[in-house]
């Protein structure tokens, strides 16, 4: 390092660990793995601050950063953080935006920026169609890659093409292609323990098995889901199967004109989806302001704070082209089946008064024609081309973020509509625009609700923190459980779950004490708190 120890200046300490003990622990990072790989320079630690901060304090600050290069790496750093008690952050990319993005939940804690160095796709097997990545690889990475080996296979994009493929796998990200629920689709993980053991899931516990990333199972318990998620483990490479490339694909857009179509669109989804035809892939639901923020600025259709009206609204539908409630989804297959799926799916919604029926052949990519540009982007993501169509919601306003309130239910009419209800009206009473998509699963929902306010003003950043508060005690009420939070909502959201006295979570606790006894990994993640941290 350019600084010997005893002039660096560090940005903060964490808890517990005294300047001394921490100045060895990076001296030590330092000499096994490289100077140039281990950083406590404020300049350097502070890029990794939350992107999209709601609180005004010293909260979810790391105190240096570390780039490993290999799984020998984070065995080492592993290691060396359990002699010195140091605690370790690790992350994939760092682009979890909207969830703390690379921040850690306990102040002072080392950042273990795995994708900066382990980027690299492994491997691609067309004949057997999985591709094995490391922590670094996002979505277009994976993308290219796979194109360029010339595999006839298509990658299940996030909604964002930086992600990395492994980070939102870990945190039960989805898709929107058949194979949308990544967490299904991952298969074989290779994870560092707290004690710097390697472990290898299911089949890759056997030397030499060509199955490790072809089925998740063993002898005895299956434990990849253990990792996804939690503070158990480092996952260091994992495998991810992917979709053979079909001869055709049709996606489509279906329109409608009020507001009050909700419930019925829903009840026209799950049948169609719950058998996988012809909703093949997961159809999302969004209303008018999310689309609107993808294609246009918020000073187009109002320019007085408060929740938008419903003038503006119309406005929107009308100008845009599009629906209060608009539908997307894609058909794969030979042209006859698509052709077939296509007229079920079109004679199902129809049935709903004002619905209107486009598909990306009907309606091509024009220039300025908004519903088209929209159509078209989702098309690509639905087809397994990633892009970052919807990072233009950053621009809805100056300094744009975006919060998530994000719950699960049963995909039925009713849910959609309470939960549609309860989201709007507590965001009109905090004057916040509700941008809302739901997420069609084989047998459940998720409710993407994205706030956005303005980061550089703490009165904005205070209100999105309170009404997210306040929808996650309201849908709690209900029995909507949120299945991925911020730092600063883990707790809250871990208290929600507290079936026969939080049993879940003292099982997580039980978990954690046993494979990190010393509470050196992402200590907090999930609301998972190792025994030395725990209820201070």
């Amino acid at each position: 390092m350019s600084q010997t120890i005893d002039q660096m200046n560090f940005r903060t300490l964490p808890d517990g660990v005294s300047a001394e003990q921490f100045a060895n622990a990076i001296s030590e990072f330092s000499e096994t793995i490289g100077s140039e790989y281990v950083r406590v320079d404020e300049a350097t630690v502070s890029e990794y601050d939350d992107k999209f901060p709601v609180t005004d304090g010293d909260e979810f600050k790391g105190s240096a950063v570390i780039w490993p290069g290999s799984t020998e790496d984070v065995q080492v750093i592993v290691r060396i953080a359990n002699k010195y008690g140091i605690p370790l952050h690790a992350f994939s990319g760092g682009r979890n935006l909207g969830y703390g993005g690379s921040s850690p939940m306990l102040t002072g804690t080392v950042l273990l920026h795995l994708g900066k160095r382990m980027n690299r796709v492994l491997e691609i097997n067309e004949k057997l169609a999985y591709a094995v990545v490391e922590p670094g690889v996002d979505y277009k990475t994976l993308y290219e890659a796979v194109r360029d080996s010339g595999a006839k296979l298509m990658i299940d994009p996030a909604e964002l093409d930086w992600g990395s493929v492994m980070g939102n796998t870990m945190e039960h990200g989805v898709g929107y292609t058949p194979y949308a629920d990544h967490s299904m689709w991952r298969c074989g993980m290779e994870v560092v323990l707290a004690d710097g053991e390697v472990l290898r899931t299911g089949m890759g516990g056997l030397p030499g098995s060509e199955a490790w990333h072809l089925y998740p199972g063993q002898l005895g318990p299956s434990i990849e889901g253990l990792f996804e998620q939690s503070n158990f483990g480092i996952c260091t490479r994992m495998g991810m199967q992917l979709m053979p490339t079909p001869p055709e694909m049709l996606s489509f857009a279906i329109y409608f004109e009020n507001e009050d179509d909700l419930p019925a669109i829903m009840e026209t989804t799950l049948p169609l989806r719950i058998g996988m035809a012809p909703l093949q892939a997961a159809p999302i639901v969004r209303n008018v302001t999310f689309d609107a923020a993808c294609v246009s600025k918020r000073e187009e259709w109002q320019t007085e704070p408060g929740p938008l009206t419903d003038e503006a609204k119309q406005r929107m539908v009308d100008e845009l082209g599009i629906g209060h409630w608009i539908v997307y989804g894609t058909c794969y297959g030979p042209r006859w089946q698509i052709d077939k799926y296509i007229e079920m799916i079109r004679d199902a919604y129809l049935q709903i008064p004002g619905a209107r029926f486009e598909t990306n052949e009907t309606l091509p990519l024009r220039e300025g024609d908004r519903a088209s540009e929209l159509l078209n982007a989702r098309h690509e993501l639905n087809t397994g081309v990633p892009n970052r169509h919807s990072a233009a919601v950053f621009d809805w306003f100056p300094n744009a973020g975006h919060f998530f309130y994000a719950p699960v239910s049963a995909p039925s009419g009713e849910d959609a509509a309470k939960q549609y209800e309860d989201t709007k009206r507590i965001s009109d009473d905090h004057g916040i625009d509700y941008l809302a998509q739901f997420i069609i699963g084989l047998r459940e929902m998720h409710h993407i609700c994205l706030p956005l306010y303005d980061t550089a003003d703490p009165a904005s950043r205070k209100e999105t923190l309170d009404m997210t508060r306040e929808l996650i005690r309201a849908g709690a009420e209900e029995g909507y459980g949120i299945y991925r939070a911020h730092n600063v909502l883990a707790d809250q959201v871990a208290e929600t779950y507290s079936f026969n006295n939080h049993i879940q979570r003292r099982s997580h606790e039980r978990i954690k004490d046993a494979l990190d006894p010393n509470g050196i990994l992402n200590p907090g993640k999930s609301g998972i708190w190792p025994e030395r941290l725990r209820n201070k």
